[in-house]
């Protein structure tokens, strides 16, 4: 990628009613554009996040024995009625809509009731058990508040996983593994220090505890309790003295802290299959319930919080495992340089190192400004100075440390 080929531009404003510090510098540096409240576009740079994000909550969930799918966002009235929630006062978020002829449908918020109608058509047997299935798509939710950027949003991009098990104790096994496999997701995004697995209320979904993976910031919605030495959290809304005794914590041994939600797991139980009237038949040819487990992650909000974290006073400072670009190249000076710049550039293609190369015709201080609102891992100098001794300069994103490199000695580094 050429930057002078970049349709997106940076800026020194965000507009003026984005509050949102993850908003403000996605907007400012091309990576989104805003609809309206709570509604974000991708432009190319925000899309390379975005999908850089995927690949890895797509490889976690595949390594637990995930098959991924793609649902519907349209969804039939008739799947959840069966289920009591498509006049649910609990449900209150949901975008609702009309066919012409009148047939009411729901616009994607979640997708229980749809996975199990689907899931009907080819389980029968306990040999089809366990078995994950999961999708990364849009959800649609009619949120009152929808002013954290990419933190909250109406419409926003989503991991949701199934799981269908045989009996209780299995769908334990199938949870915890789930469970593990976030952690490593959370690792791999530079999360995983400061990321919580936190008891919370089962909310629509259950009656039981449900899990909320909480990350640590001031800016976060949620008031949570941590227990460092156990590495776990409660959420404040059930912070009780019951509560506390019935996990096995201890009140003085928990701080208070902020969180922003990036994931959850929910015990279904047999709520939703029994409803549907999804049953298979065990060794015996007796029907039996089946349970389920959901999980999500929020694709687009980890960005958002990856932004807000991971920031300072000169704009993004991106992980490298999901930044657009792992280089990002200046060219200066004259003929010579400007040729070098181009040949280094086709040269860290051809070697597999994704690079954006700024070849605009502006002055220096423009493009290293622009690089570091933009945060990519590492900038790349060339210019008329560095030719002299056929050297490169190199410049560290998160820690601004320069180094002087030869030629064998950047590629060495960046390969």
């Amino acid at each position: 990628m050429r930057v002078s080929k970049l349709f997106t531009k940076t800026s020194k404003t965000a507009p003026a009613d984005e509050v949102a510090k993850n908003a403000q510098l996605l907007i400012k540096a091309g990576f989104i554009h805003k609809e309206m409240a709570g509604v974000y576009a991708y432009m190319p740079l925000g899309l390379r996040v975005l999908e850089n994000i995927k690949k890895i909550v797509r490889e976690e969930m595949n390594n637990v024995g995930g098959q991924e799918i793609m649902m519907t966002t349209l969804q039939p009235k008739d799947i959840w009625e069966k289920t009591d929630r498509w006049d649910d006062a609990k449900v209150d978020n949901w975008f609702k809509t009309k066919l012409v002829n009148g047939t009411e449908l729901g616009v994607g918020l979640t997708h229980e009731e749809p996975i199990v109608d689907a899931v009907s058509n080819y389980l029968n047997s306990y040999k089809d058990m366990p078995f994950a299935v999961y999708q990364i798509q849009n959800k649609f939710r009619n949120e009152l508040r929808a002013k954290s950027g990419l933190l909250r949003g109406r419409e926003f991009l989503m991991k949701d996983m199934y799981t269908f098990c045989r009996d209780q104790q299995q769908h334990e096994q199938e949870y915890e593994k789930i469970v593990a496999a976030y952690y490593k997701v959370y690792d791999r995004l530079g999360l995983g220090s400061i990321t919580y697995r936190t008891y919370a209320d089962g909310g629509i979904f259950t009656p039981r505890f449900s899990d909320e993976f909480q990350t640590i910031s001031e800016v976060g919605e949620d008031t949570i309790y941590v227990d460092e030495a156990k590495r776990v959290a409660i959420n404040e809304e059930i912070f009780t003295d019951e509560n506390i005794a019935k996990l096995g914590l201890k009140r003085e041994e928990l701080v208070q802290k902020k969180g922003i939600e990036v994931g959850n797991t929910f015990h279904l139980e047999t709520k939703y299959t029994d409803a549907l009237d999804l049953y298979y038949y065990d060794e015996k040819g007796d029907r039996q319930s089946i349970v389920m487990g959901c999980y999500g992650i929020g694709v687009s909000r980890i960005m958002g919080v990856i932004a807000e974290l991971f920031a300072d006073d000169k704009g993004l400072v991106w992980p490298e495992n999901i930044a657009p670009f792992r280089v990002y190249l200046v060219g200066i000076g004259g003929e010579a340089a400007i040729k070098q710049a181009n040949d280094i550039y086709e040269e860290l293609k051809s070697n597999g190192i994704e690079v954006i190369y700024d070849d605009r015709d502006v002055r220096p201080g423009q493009k290293f400004a622009d690089s570091e609102l933009i945060g990519i891992p590492y900038r790349v100098t060339v210019s008329d100075r560095l030719m002299a001794d056929n050297t490169y300069e190199l410049v560290e994103r998160k820690s601004g440390e320069k180094t002087i490199l030869t030629h064998d000695q950047l590629l060495a580094k960046l390969n």
